[in-house]
């Protein structure tokens, strides 16, 4: 009987509950994450070197991986900005098919033209993150299909399956690699093309469960509680028009209109505190984007020659840890809150990076792998828990897209600015930097938002539960009944 409770405990403990009573869409959401950052996770471990074998310098794999997110940067504005229109599941489908040609064209082509426009114009993760159309349109769903009370838990297994899949690839990229160069008849080139069909198969999966998902994904008109809201939906009404008229100038080219319409579906209010946190978040990716995992693991092989699936085994160990500590992001964030759990979580994974170039043994650059990764991404739900907290509900899915393209287009600097580094041997000076400039991002995070009021925008029967969790307090009391030792 104390069994099931502490099971029962660390059930709701852990957000389970919250997962199972948002229901399938979410699972399905969760699943294809989980699949498509296994496919990105394998194309982080090979990518640098992949061109590397094909003999193209560094300056040119730098620029190959800024041109791709800056291709991001264009695919996720639109797809954004038209998703709530459009349908998201369309749109969600139609990134799962340009992910399953870009694979293709991985596989089948060796020309650096050609794999960069398949890059740019599809779906490649040049860094081994969650960049392009999905994420931006996943965290809207499912911070609609969820509560104040259980958002923070979904989106923490939202980040933390996510891991997992990172973990799993990399450690089968790795493997299949190293065991398929020594087939008779196969060179690493080979390999390196093999390992490409398998992501575009895994496009395949993600395709599949984003056609499972059920009409609750799409914007709800029951959403429409303010003037504002019912503004948004009827701004292709005769009325909306006329008060367009007074609100900006109608005589502006087409391409700029599409761009005005996903501004005006902020407020103003939401726009003071979300300028804010845009300046830090495009600090903090303009130094994810020096030192992605991709040009890491480069780095590395560079520097102590190290077999691919030792490689490979490094990098799964160290998102496997990351898969472990994001579990913890949840109850953290309702012991210390959004921004605490945001800041000290991150703040460490900063300093390792900071100090990554330093050691001179692979022990201890594997230590501080391990802790700039185990540690990096326990922020990444608390951080769009916080963004849902501060915007209205009709707001996020605008909101979360503009964030995702600052964020991939500061991203995008980073890596011609290493590659460059690299080129003249000072590859070490780009992990200096971007250690710098993510603990600037940390210090700034604390010093502006750490005393702002959240869910203000909220319902207020979703929002007073939030006061005090019964869902807590119920489980103390079993655990203060169990018999003592």
């Amino acid at each position: 009987m104390a069994v099931l409770v502490h099971l029962k405990w660390l059930y709701r403990e852990l957000g389970l509950h919250s997962l199972y009573d948002t229901g399938r869409d979410a699972w399905f959401i969760i699943a294809a994450r989980c699949c498509r950052m296994m496919a990105f996770g394998t194309v982080a471990l090979i990518l640098a070197l992949f061109f590397s074998e094909l003999k193209f310098s560094d300056t040119y794999i730098g620029l190959f991986m800024t041109w791709t997110l800056l291709g991001d940067v264009l695919l996720s504005v639109v797809l954004t900005a038209i998703a709530d229109r459009v349908g998201r599941r369309r749109v969600l489908i139609g990134g799962s098919i340009m992910m399953v040609l870009s694979g293709a064209m991985f596989a089948l082509f060796e020309n650096y033209w050609i794999l960069l426009f398949a890059a740019v114009v599809g779906v490649v993760s040049a860094t081994g993150g969650d960049f392009g159309p999905f994420r931006a349109i996943e965290e809207s769903i499912l911070s609609s299909l969820t509560s104040p009370n259980t958002r923070p838990d979904v989106l923490s297994w939202y980040v933390t399956v996510a891991t997992l899949g990172q973990s799993m690839g990399t450690e089968s990229s790795g493997r299949v690699i190293h065991y398929l160069q020594h087939l008779k008849g196969w060179t690493l080139i080979d390999a390196y093309h093999a390992v490409f069909w398998v992501y575009s198969g895994v496009g395949v999966v993600n395709l599949i469960f984003m056609a499972l998902l059920s009409d609750k994904c799409e914007i709800q008109k029951t959403e429409d509680t303010t003037k504002e809201e019912a503004e948004v939906l009827l701004e292709d009404d005769e009325s909306q028009e006329m008060e367009e008229v007074g609100r900006q100038s109608l005589d502006q080219p087409p391409q700029k209109d599409q761009k005005q319409r996903l501004f005006s579906q902020i407020s103003t209010e939401t726009r003071s505190a979300m300028y804010k946190l845009w300046f830090l978040l495009i600090i903090d990716s303009l130094a994810d984007g020096m030192t992605p995992y991709s040009l890491t693991t480069y780095y590395m092989d560079q520097k102590f020659h190290m077999k691919k699936s030792t490689l490979g085994d490094v990098i799964s160990i160290s998102y496997f840890l990351s898969f472990i500590s994001t579990m913890f992001a949840s109850p953290l964030c309702r012991r210390l809150g959004l921004v605490n759990t945001m800041v000290f979580t991150h703040l460490p994974s900063s300093a390792a990076v900071l100090f990554f170039p330093f050691p001179s043994s692979l022990a201890l650059t594997v230590i501080l792998l391990m802790i700039r990764t185990g540690l990096n991404n326990m922020d990444q739900a608390p951080r769009a828990a916080f963004i849902a907290a501060v915007v209205k509900p009709e707001e996020r899915t605008a909101i979360m897209g503009i964030t995702s393209v600052l964020r991939t287009f500061a991203s995008a600097a980073g890596p011609t600015v290493t590659g460059i580094l690299a080129g003249q041997k000072r590859f070490w000076i780009a992990f200096v930097a971007a250690g710098a400039l993510r603990i600037g991002y940390d210090l700034g995070l604390f010093a502006m938002f750490v005393n702002m009021k959240l869910y203000q925008h909220e319902e207020k029967d979703s929002a007073e539960p939030r006061i005090a969790d019964p869902r807590r307090s119920s489980d103390e009391e079993e655990l203060r009944e169990l018999p003592m030792p």
